[in-house]
């Protein structure tokens, strides 16, 4: 099957804007989070860097008015936020 596009390495979305910052900002977040999960005594500060990053992530989708995007964030920070307080109220 031959097609006629012509792919780009150009950014579909614009740079330097409040929601590009933001979206770097969250991913570099999330990206840590997932780098220490697994490892033994940083299953709380795993919870809270994805807590920022998801919550991070929420904001943009709200930027862009993507649905999909705040009801998958929104639902991640809510869970998130569960575990936060489940681990908080053991450690009392």
């Amino acid at each position: 099957m031959k097609t006629n596009k012509k792919y780009s390495l150009e950014s579909a979305t614009p740079k330097y804007t409040l929601d590009w910052y933001v979206k770097w900002v969250a991913s570099v977040f999330v990206l840590a989070a997932v780098s220490i999960r697994g490892t033994e005594g940083f299953a709380f500060a795993d919870v809270v860097l994805s807590m920022i990053g998801v919550g991070l992530w929420l904001w943009v989708s709200i930027l862009w008015n993507d649905r999909a995007l705040i009801m998958l964030n929104g639902i991640g920070l809510a869970l998130l936020i569960r575990t936060f307080f489940q681990t908080i109220f053991t450690l009392i």
